[in-house]
């Protein structure tokens, strides 16, 4: 199978190696500055599932000139207009789009420009990060990639990229009701997300306070209700998952948008990830006061951001 993976950071660096051990023709779309790292030092990844580095294929925004079988987003939500952008020209008769973003609204862009009938679904649950000198770490053992496709037309592209990943280590599944995973790690990360943001800090730092562990059972209960609301009702095992993560007095975890918050990241996915789901509720007649504190709380943090990169 041949694909182009837009971006080699932490989850397209990773996702990408995965296939190229698999057996994969597997180019990297990247920004010139990483294209030379690369080609100066190969792609590197550091795993309790196995380590890999080796020289990859590279190419720049312009210069893809050739159709493939399969394009892997994973960029941001707020570069999603130019991935597009970028990945259009690589776009044949046949090919597949599997985008590995945060939230839903990466999917309505998409279905706009491919066609619903091109676009997968994916959900990845694994923590990498990418390190000051280009090597991509993953923390911890967990890697489960959920597939489907969302249109009758793409099963079979689903089920061979399904296979051909489950050649490599990590957990690999294919659904039936893709839709219904997204809306699951959206709920999920969405109340982490609102909670450690707001909070500055991790599940177990929030648990410690007097209101921490009844707000974020609000959390969690705003985005169920936007879910049902949408048609997509938390089935009660993984809200019960939610809880267990969410409330968990030891857990150091926190939201990766609060951790890019804590390094200064000049842009985050607030919009995306909580902005979004506020949209949806108010379509639906629903407020949601908790989320929106925090929205605005992140919307503030981006306002500030700019204007010091403004007068830097």
């Amino acid at each position: 199978m041949k694909i182009l993976v837009l971006g080699a950071g932490a989850m397209g660096g990773y996702y990408g190696a995965r296939l190229i051990e698999a057996g994969a023709d597997v180019t990297f779309l990247v920004r010139p500055g990483r294209a030379q790292a690369l080609e100066r030092h190969g792609l590197a990844i550091r795993s309790e599932l196995g380590d890999f580095h080796r020289p990859v294929r590279t190419a720049l925004a312009g210069q893809v000139d050739a159709q493939y079988d399969l394009i892997l987003l994973a960029c941001k939500t707020y570069d999603l207009a130019d991935a597009i952008r970028a990945v259009s020209p690589a776009v044949g008769r046949d090919t597949a789009v599997l985008p590995l973003l945060n939230g839903l609204g990466a999917y309505d862009s998409l279905d706009q420009c491919f066609g619903r009938e091109r676009v997968l679904g994916g959900v990845a649950y694994i923590a990498t990060t990418l390190a000051a000198d280009g090597t991509v770490m993953h923390a911890g053992r967990m890697d489960r990639l959920v597939i489907g496709s969302r249109a009758a037309q793409a099963s079979a592209i689903a089920a061979e990229f399904h296979a051909l990943l489950s050649r490599a280590a990590g957990t690999r599944e294919i659904s039936g009701a893709i839709g219904q995973e997204l809306w699951n790690k959206w709920a999920m990360i969405a109340a982490g997300a609102v909670m450690t943001c707001l909070m500055r800090g991790s599940v177990a730092d929030i648990m410690k306070t007097q209101d921490g562990r009844r707000l974020m059972l609000d959390a969690m209960a705003e985005c169920r209700t936007v879910a049902r609301l949408c048609g997509h009702a938390i089935p009660e095992p993984v809200a019960a998952a939610m809880q267990s993560r969410l409330l968990d007095e030891t857990s150091t975890w926190a939201a990766s948008m609060m951790r890019d918050i804590a390094q200064g990241a000049p842009r985050i996915e607030a919009d995306a990830i909580v902005g979004d789901l506020i949209r949806r509720a108010a379509a639906h007649g629903n407020d949601l006061p908790l989320s929106r504190a925090a929205y605005c709380h992140l919307q503030v943090y981006e306002r500030q951001r700019a204007a010091s990169q403004a007068t830097a």
